[in-house]
């Protein structure tokens, strides 16, 4: 049997009912959210940490986040037959305002319905992930609306596991802004099933849709060079550049830089036992405290700071330069380290590494690294740079085959000042390898190599088995992984040297090259505008600039030209945009390492893809925009409220 009661309850609804009056200052919830993107631009465990946070800020005199918190008063409900009721209700709490609303109390009812009986403070994993939403979407909404109204964009993709063993696509965007400076970020980390092309095109059509980026924009694909990403039949940039017409797709300029110096030292014997043998000793100290006590100690002796023996790796571009730099300056002190290891221990790794080391070769190895590695370096760090374009490669890498061919032809003249040129001086120097009296060409017995000799002969031998046939490999490689691409090349239409040149029929047939392979470009119409552009650069206001100054001119909003020549304007919006490297996807994931780790492995998803949003395209602690996510935050209903009740924001 059922007992009535009429009783008068706030809202127009049982939930409604429930909702707390709370007099809370929006202070109080920008407190939250500057302690939870800390929390996350600083890559730490955001869910775990952010109570202790605010509790440490209450602590430090933050006394406005005791506004978070509210005891409610809740019931019991229940539910029978389509009707509520109300269970153990605070009459006291419910009698506060005059919206009427008639409910049934029953002593009898049976179905439980939900408890709501708990005090709130805003910190449990639901409203940090609903936060963690708004700070992304904060950061994300800019970014997107400059990608829509950019002249071209590019799209850099590389796939990858995470700790969890999930496979994640990184989608990285390149996009020109109003002034027509390239811009690059974040756009989106997607879980995909397996790594195969048609997962993998879906994704990206999938990502482009959501974001709302307009197909027709998209110009470039820049990928690392796998066989998925670059196949021709069935491949990723197959796939897209029939849906897309006029996709220009590349191979990362850094992963085939790095192709082209492994392949290099893998086609001579002795280059690849070489880096072996390098491998080799940084696992021998790294091993051992003992070991590297020892080396320490040798060290302080030789009075060397910072001796370490560096690890040499193929996935990490050109770790071998550090390794050679650190080695060649602190050779004397490992070699000591390696002989009293022999002496003393009767160690059998140390043997056979100081039977290596202590050659002629190895150490004409070791200055020929020194020499030519340090320029290699300098290339590759030209092209993990985040706005790459065309004309590093344009630039760069020939000026890289010259000095490398310039110490191949210097042969037994090298430059002085340089590494090879002092190999004999290094040899006889009595405080450093002279102590050790190499006169051994080789390791003793390795293929069949007879002993004996003089330096000179040791220098013809090492030149025409090692020296000559490493340099040529790595200027045959730089060649055929960097030959002069058409299209690539045919943006030097664009550039002073073309403007100025008496053939114009160069650069007229560079136009139609690029208007065939994008549609959006009108052959005659370019023709046209460069014969009125080139005076620009020839005596106007492009006059003096390089081809950068005057691609970033014709793209800019703020200047004339993209109305005067509309097709040039896009050509150059193209150049810039064309992903030459899929380095920032590395970098993308780093950060997914940094951030899901096997402590957070659970982490995925859209709550994953927003933390690496914040820690890479955040902007700091001090300028984020937090009056921004507070208008969001209470665009849905929220039980806390300020006490001003004219607040149109959470009223």
């Amino acid at each position: 049997m059922f007992k009535h009661f009429n009783i008068s309850i706030p809202g127009n609804t049982v939930v409604a009912a429930f909702d707390p009056l709370v007099s809370l200052e929006h202070e109080a919830v920008i407190g939250g959210f500057k302690c939870l993107y800390w929390l996350v631009k600083h890559e730490i465990a955001h869910h775990t940490n952010y109570s202790a946070l605010l509790d440490l800020a209450q602590l430090l005199g933050c006394q406005y986040f005791e506004k978070l918190k509210a005891t409610y008063y809740f019931a019991d409900l229940l539910v029978q037959n389509g009707r509520w009721f109300i269970l153990g209700v605070n009459l006291t709490m419910i009698l506060v305002n005059t919206s009427p609303l008639s409910v049934s109390l029953s002593l009898n009812c049976c179905e439980l319905l939900c408890h709501i009986g708990q005090n709130t403070n805003y910190r449990s994993h639901r409203i940090i992930d609903d936060m963690l939403d708004i700070l992304a979407a904060v950061i994300e909404r800019p970014i997107l609306q400059a990608i829509r109204t950019s002249q071209a964009v590019g799209l850099e993709l590389d796939e990858s596991t995470d700790v969890s063993v999930l496979r994640q696509l990184d989608i990285h965007v390149r996009y020109l802004d109003q002034e027509g400076k390239l811009c690059c970020h974040f756009l989106a980390l997607v879980p995909i099933q397996d790594g195969k092309a048609d997962s993998i095109v879906g994704a990206v059509r999938e990502v482009v849709e959501k974001k709302e980026i307009p197909p027709h924009l998209i110009c470039g694909l820049g990928t690392d060079g796998a066989a998925v990403m670059t196949g021709r039949i069935n491949g990723v940039a197959k796939q897209l550049s029939e849906i897309w017409p006029g996709l220009l797709c590349t191979h990362c300029a850094a992963h085939r830089l790095a192709l082209a110096c492994k392949d290099a030292a893998d086609k001579v014997p002795y280059m690849k036992t070489f880096k072996e043998h390098l491998q080799q000793l940084h696992l021998y100290f790294r091993n051992s405290a003992n070991r590297s006590a020892a080396l320490s100690a040798a060290a302080a002796v030789l009075g060397i700071t910072d001796l370490k023996v560096k690890e040499v790796k193929d996935t990490r571009w050109l770790s071998q330069h550090l390794a050679i730099q650190n080695l060649q300056k602190n050779i004397s002190a490992v070699l000591n380290v390696l002989a009293e290891e022999v002496e003393v221990r009767k160690c059998a790794a140390a043997k056979g590494l100081y039977s290596f080391l202590a050659t002629y070769r190895f150490i004409a190895a070791l200055h020929l690294q020194a020499d030519v590695l340090p320029h290699l370096s300098r290339l590759s760090k030209i092209f993990q740079k985040e706005d790459l374009n065309f004309l590093a490669i344009k630039e760069q890498v020939p000026v890289t085959l010259a000095i490398i061919g310039h110490i191949k032809d210097a042969g037994d003249q090298q430059a002085p000042g340089s590494h090879l040129s002092r190999l004999n001086q290094s040899l006889d120097d009595p405080a450093g390898l002279g102590q050790f009296s190499i006169s051994v060409e080789q390791e003793r017995g390795r293929r069949g190599q007879p002993e004996g000799g003089d330096r000179e002969h040791f220098w013809r031998r090492f030149r025409s088995e090692v020296m000559d046939p490493y340099l040529n490999g790595l200027i045959r490689g730089l060649e055929e992984r960097f030959p002069n691409l058409e299209v690539f090349g045919s943006f030097s239409a664009l550039g002073p040297q073309a403007a100025t040149s008496p053939d114009h029929e160069a650069a007229h047939g560079h136009l139609r090259t690029l208007a065939e392979h994008f549609p959006s470009v009108d052959a005659s119409i370019a023709v046209e505008e460069w014969m009125s552009f080139r005076e620009h650069v020839v005596s106007g206001a492009l006059k003096d600039k390089t081809q950068l100054g005057i691609m970033n001119d014709l793209t800019s909003k703020y200047e004339e030209f993209g109305v005067l020549y509309p097709n040039l304007c896009k050509l150059a919006a193209i150049a810039l945009t064309v992903p030459l490297s899929s380095v920032n996807c590395e970098r993308d994931f780093s950060t997914m390492n940094r951030v899901k780790t096997d402590l957070r492995n659970r982490l995925q998803g859209e709550h994953l893809e927003a933390c690496m949003r914040i820690s890479i395209s955040g902007p700091s602690v001090q300028e984020f925009p937090y009056e921004e996510a507070l208008k969001i935050f209470f665009r849905k209903p929220r039980k806390i409220k300020c006490s001003d009740n004219s607040c149109t924001m959470c009223h």
